[in-house]
């Protein structure tokens, strides 16, 4: 059996007087667990903050992850692609572009990773529909995802790309 009280002031100062009603409508009834709503509530609700939590630690695990391998891939482009952005710069090529050169390629992995991971958490979503209050497909919250992963791409892909900047045009045609 339940009972809920609504009172004014401290819900704990309640307790005893509650003891003493229920005592007095019958003397053999326990009455135990008295705890306030929010604590009842934050009791039903920690599997939920537990995976919450858990599935926030693995998405910042895998954000550190796809970060360092696009920065890994980018990086190895630019020493494979040593010689060829150091014709580029001897023939004149800018800076800015020679930085665009870099990043386009780091950009069109991006976009591929982003329509797939788009219609995955659709996907996801769609399971994850009874459990998730309101909506699982939340355009806000997988738009600033999107911008999330677009500007840690941008730095991961800042450092090799400057450095393709600042490349020699004769050391670089000696490169091997």
């Amino acid at each position: 059996m339940m009972m809920i009280v609504r009172a004014q002031g401290e819900p704990s100062a309640l307790a005893a007087s509650m003891r003493e009603e229920v005592r007095a409508l019958d003397a053999d009834l326990p009455l135990f667990g008295i705890r306030t709503l929010d604590e009842s509530l934050a009791q039903q609700r920690w599997p939920f903050r537990i995976f919450g939590t858990m599935f926030a630690m693995f998405a910042a695990i895998a954000l550190v992850l796809s970060a360092v391998g696009l920065y890994a891939i980018t990086a190895y482009s630019v020493a494979q692609r040593t010689q060829e952005i150091g014709v580029r710069m001897a023939l004149g090529a800018q800076a800015t572009q020679v930085w665009w050169l870099v990043i386009r390629r780091s950009l069109v992995q991006l976009a591929v990773g982003l329509v797939i991971g788009v219609a995955g958490a659709f996907g996801v979503g769609a399971l994850l529909r009874s459990i998730v209050q309101g909506s699982a497909n939340d355009p806000l919250t997988l738009a600033a995802i999107a911008v999330l992963l677009v500007g840690v791409s941008l730095a991961a892909c800042f450092w090799p790309a400057r450095r393709a900047t600042r490349l020699d045009p004769v050391s670089a045609l000696r490169y091997e």
